[in-house]
């Protein structure tokens, strides 16, 4: 028959018996879900376009035009 101590000292390692681990459980769990949440918001709020002229964080709001004509100068 098995000592009294010998049955805690088994269940007293045991996985689910550990706080860190259900803390990095409910962590885990929580950053995914942030995460999903994260995403559905910025799919139901799209992005609008911005009606300036002019370079936005140095980067055009417009695509350029590409030139009409091919340069006249050949290459060097």
């Amino acid at each position: 028959m098995p000592a009294a101590n010998d049955i805690a000292g088994r269940h007293s390692g045991a996985w689910y018996c550990q706080p860190v681990l259900w803390l990095g459980s409910v962590v885990f769990v929580a950053s995914l879900a942030g995460c999903v949440w994260m995403i559905v918001l910025g799919a139901r709020h799209a992005d609008t376009p911005l009606d300036t002229s002019h370079t936005v964080f140095g980067v055009p709001v417009s695509a350029h035009s590409s030139p009409q004509h091919p340069p006249t100068d050949p290459p060097r």
